[in-house]
């Protein structure tokens, strides 16, 4: 079991690794990047299913620590997932707007007359401002779809981690003070997370009806 967690733990750095070239390779081969990356996720994901299932095999005195492993593992490869997921999102949104833009400049202007001639200065800083205000939805879109699912994925684990906390500490004979002050210290964090999730959703819905 300990060389399947090494092996998984050096998978996670190379993909780590290999995320952070995604700014740099050129457009017509980044989505290859992504496709390869979303595989070898994927593919870890599904190891780590096994790994879960030998870590509840595990003698009882090495369960528990092998729980917390697979489980912080399994953190790990979500928060890599929703990266990639960001990434593709800005990506979408840059490659729009860019095809927008030369969609503008290759657009013929023609003026008969005075009273039907068009502003070009007006309307480019027009579709400027437009754009720059869909770019900051997008992002700010983007960066709250981040920050929920990753508030729901460290709510799992928090709960997870919690319910083994207590396993563990029902193994070790802790007070029942101490057993107080966990369960509080959950509570709290749950309160907190549903607190941010609000105010994310609150602000978002008075951008879009700002910009809308």
């Amino acid at each position: 079991l300990e060389n399947l967690v090494h092996s998984y733990e050096l998978q996670i750095q190379e993909v780590q690794s290999q995320m952070g070239r995604l700014e740099t390779t050129d457009r017509q081969s980044v989505h290859l990047l992504e496709n390869e990356l979303q595989a070898r996720i994927e593919q870890i994901f599904t190891h780590l299913e096994r790994l879960e299932i030998l870590a509840s095999k595990e003698p009882p005195n090495r369960r528990q620590n092998a729980k917390l492993r697979a489980d912080q593992l399994k953190y790990d490869v979500q928060h890599l997932q929703t990266a990639l997921r960001n990434f593709q999102h800005r990506r979408y949104a840059r490659e729009a707007q860019e095809r927008e833009r030369e969609e503008l400049m290759s657009r013929t202007f023609t003026t008969n007359d005075a009273d039907t001639s068009i502003p070009i200065d007006d309307t480019l800083q027009f579709n400027s401002s437009l754009h720059s205000a869909h770019r900051g939805m997008d992002d700010l879109l983007g960066s709250g779809s981040s920050i929920l699912n990753g508030l729901r994925d460290q709510r799992g684990t928090l709960k997870g981690t919690h319910k083994k906390m207590l396993d563990v500490a029902n193994m070790l004979g802790l007070s029942n003070t101490v057993m107080r002050l966990i369960e509080k210290r959950a509570t709290q964090d749950k309160f907190i997370m549903i607190t941010g999730m609000l105010v994310t959703c609150v602000v978002m819905f008075l951008v879009v009806k700002y910009l809308s």
